[in-house]
């Protein structure tokens, strides 16, 4: 099992490092030559900055039985064929929530181009940090040991 990060914007860096040398899975942060990331113990993939080319990078590295953390439900429908794909809040991708997911999403951007004010984004908080180590350590422990 590899961590593999969509990392251009993922807020929960720090906390997928620190628990992945817990249990001693590599960790992979994909991101575009526009961002800058060093870690000691990840392994940085650097990818051209166009459209997507993180995440066909991603989907062309993963193996199965690999651990994508991502903000993008596109890819993370990808994802699940082969493995397992959590978001930055803790949120597990799964067979039975996608197909909701991307009609959301496809849903929200006809609205923005109509130009339909939406709700913003709340920032995050410390909560959100720990909602996500608490679901990304029960995933892995899962996958390692057969624990739910």
């Amino acid at each position: 099992m590899i961590i593999l990060v969509d990392g251009d914007a993922c807020p929960v860096r720090e906390i997928i490092v620190k628990v992945a040398k817990e249990v001693s899975a590599p960790v992979k942060m994909f991101m575009d030559y526009s961002h800058e990331w060093e870690d000691e113990y990840s392994e940085v993939i650097l990818v051209d900055t166009g459209k997507d080319s993180v995440d066909m990078a991603i989907i062309n590295r993963m193996e199965e039985g690999d651990v994508v953390v991502t903000q993008d439900y596109g890819l993370a429908s990808l994802c699940i064929l082969k493995g397992y794909a959590i978001n930055q809040n803790g949120r597990l991708y799964t067979k039975d929530n996608i197909d909701r997911l991307l009609a959301e999403r496809f849903l929200s951007q006809n609205l923005r181009k109509q130009k339909v004010k939406l709700k913003q984004m709340k920032k995050r908080t410390e909560e959100d940090d720990v909602r996500f180590e608490t679901a990304f350590r029960r995933l892995l422990r899962s996958i390692l040991y057969g624990l739910s």
